[in-house]
């Protein structure tokens, strides 16, 4: 069984059809960031193990679930039906062709958009702009911080990633490379999401993610 961390702030409307497809031997691990509108209860009545994590901030809820996870290999994606759990598969076998000549390995959905509005230009920009700034610093060849991932649980705990927002995926990618990892793209689709967006769906979202990210950078030296 493979757990797969969910992290969870107000997708009561996008759980049900994240749930329904997660693939056989994957666990949904769905980590309540303090939701109001009754998204741990739908969690459940799928099925889904629901983590609480009073600490608010997408890199406190990812840690929360990291934390409670169980498997070996544990992969984490967002639970707002932009990002297909039926893709998950296809992570884990790449992370294992990674990982075959020894070492730890990190592989990344790189995200291809499939609808109308699925990825608007503020974000995709911000996000080029980021991934060549990881690239300069830890020598990297990453096209998207993609927020679909696979790695080993405990490499992961590990790399003691310290950021508790928006910053935790950009953060967990340089301690990784710096750590001599693996680090690999696939391309999975990335649909429009459901319900109302936090992030990439307004300026003012993505502006608070870029300057988490940047922070990061800054912290993390030349």
């Amino acid at each position: 069984m493979i757990d797969v961390v969910l992290p969870c702030l107000n997708e009561a409307e996008a759980l049900p059809w994240v749930l329904t497809r997660m693939p056989e031997g994957f666990r949904a691990l769905v980590v309540d960031n303090a939701s109001t509108d009754g998204s741990a209860r739908v969690a459940a009545d799928h099925g889904a193990v629901v983590v609480a994590a009073a600490a608010r901030g997408f890199g406190a809820a990812c840690h929360a679930g990291l934390s409670a996870a169980g498997s070996e290999v544990v992969c984490v994606m967002d639970a707002d039906a932009s990002l297909d759990p039926a893709e998950l598969p296809a992570l884990v076998a790449a992370l294992a062709g990674l990982e075959a000549g020894g070492g730890m390995g990190l592989v990344l959905g790189r995200r291809r958009p499939a609808g109308r509005g699925a990825w608007p230009p503020h974000a995709r920009l911000g996000n080029a702009v980021l991934a060549r700034s990881v690239n300069r610093r830890a020598g990297t060849r990453l096209h998207d911080l993609g927020p679909m991932r696979a790695a080993r649980r405990a490499g992961l705990l590990a790399l003691d990633v310290r950021d508790r927002r928006f910053g935790y995926p950009l953060e967990m990618v340089l301690r990784a490379a710096r750590a001599g990892w693996r680090i690999a793209e696939l391309d999975v689709a990335y649909r429009p999401r459901t319900g109302t967006s936090k992030v990439t769906g307004t300026v003012g979202g993505t502006v608070r993610a870029v300057r988490d990210m940047r922070r990061v950078l800054a912290e993390a030296g030349p």
